[in-house]
């Protein structure tokens, strides 16, 4: 059986991460309060700003603008989007 937590993005009980996403207190945070599709969809929006933006990696700039925009994310506020995107339809 897999380990729920109360979501913070989507707030409601779902499956959670197996383990934290990376070291630190900040890793055990999202690991106690963010679900694993919560998680997942992050993942497609970091990935689609750093593509569609250019960003570098290596700039610690583009680590704490990821930073900012992933706690924006997971407390549903405004993020960023890559210029010009138009977000896929739902049916």
């Amino acid at each position: 059986m897999s380990r729920t937590v109360f979501c913070k993005k989507y707030q409601q009980e779902l499956p959670g991460l197996d383990k934290p996403p990376f070291p630190g207190p900040k890793g055990q945070e999202l690991f106690e309060s963010i679900s694993a599709k919560a998680w997942e969809a992050w993942t497609a929006h970091q990935t689609m700003l750093v593509n569609e933006r250019r960003l570098n990696m290596m700039e610690p700039g583009t680590r704490a603008f990821l930073s900012e925009q992933r706690d924006k994310f997971f407390s549903n506020e405004a993020v960023e989007q890559a210029e010009g995107y138009v977000p896929p339809e739902t049916d």
